[in-house]
């Protein structure tokens, strides 16, 4: 397999994640569920900072993504 289309499928599955965990967060917030939004926080944070080991996403783009996240929680 070329390195791009294997780099590309990773890249897609780390992506998805991301959208699987934010969206869960988002509903959980949605719901007025702060305490356990709170608690998804931190792991949604982990999944945006493994994504960017990987090079999956930029640096500034998680941390925008973040610090939207964190406010959205309050």
């Amino acid at each position: 397999m070329r390195n791009n289309k294997r780099k590309h499928l990773q890249n897609s599955a780390v992506k998805s994640h991301l959208r699987r965990t934010e969206k869960e967060f988002r509903a959980t917030v949605a719901a007025g569920k702060k305490e356990d939004a709170a608690k998804l926080l931190a792991g949604v944070h982990s999944v945006f900072d493994k994504a960017v080991k990987v090079g999956a996403l930029t640096r500034p783009a998680a941390n925008r993504k973040k610090s939207r996240l964190a406010l959205a929680l309050r």
